[in-house]
């Protein structure tokens, strides 16, 4: 058994190293109960961002509260694009374990029992190639993040990909 140590003693050492190497990049990713779930990147129809007979209510983030327990309120949390383009929530909207909001473009009312919140904007905000996506925390610090593009992510040519199920 004593000859075995010095082995076990170096692979563990190997190992702790690659473990503490590995830790940070993932604890980045799942240290927030709230993800991005998915993104209708390109909404359906031709792309139109007129107010009133446009289609950006159509383009959406799906943002997820994946606790098992806890209730996360949203109010503070913002959402960006590649381009610096941003959504706060202003108002209190609370996820219950296992809830989503879809976070769309256009204008309408913000509803907590509804699941929606609008961007106020009838500006598109999600690239129909590629973009970044940003889920950042009240304080400042990453909750998610995703970037895609059409070719990679979106086999089915939809312009919905999903990121988290």
């Amino acid at each position: 058994m004593r000859s075995a140590r010095p082995v076990i003693a170096a692979a563990l050492a190997t190992g702790a190293l690659t473990v503490l190497v590995a830790t940070p990049a993932q604890a980045a990713e799942y240290s927030s109960a709230l993800k991005i779930a998915g993104v209708q990147y390109d909404a359906p129809g031709r792309d139109n961002n007129s107010c009133t007979t446009g289609n950006t209510k159509a383009e959406y983030v799906t943002i997820k509260n994946f606790s098992r327990t806890a209730k996360v309120n949203l109010k503070g949390y913002v959402v960006k694009d590649a381009a610096g383009n941003s959504y706060t929530f202003r108002i209190n909207h609370y996820l219950e374990p296992g809830d989503h909001v879809k976070l769309r473009g256009g204008k309408g009312t913000e509803s907590d029992a509804n699941n929606v919140a609008y961007r106020q904007n009838c500006n598109f905000i999600w690239n129909n190639d590629k973009d970044t996506i940003k889920l950042i925390k009240p304080g400042g610090a990453a909750a998610d993040t995703h970037s895609y593009t059409k070719s990679a992510n979106d086999r089915d040519g939809n312009g919905y990909i999903t990121f988290h199920s």
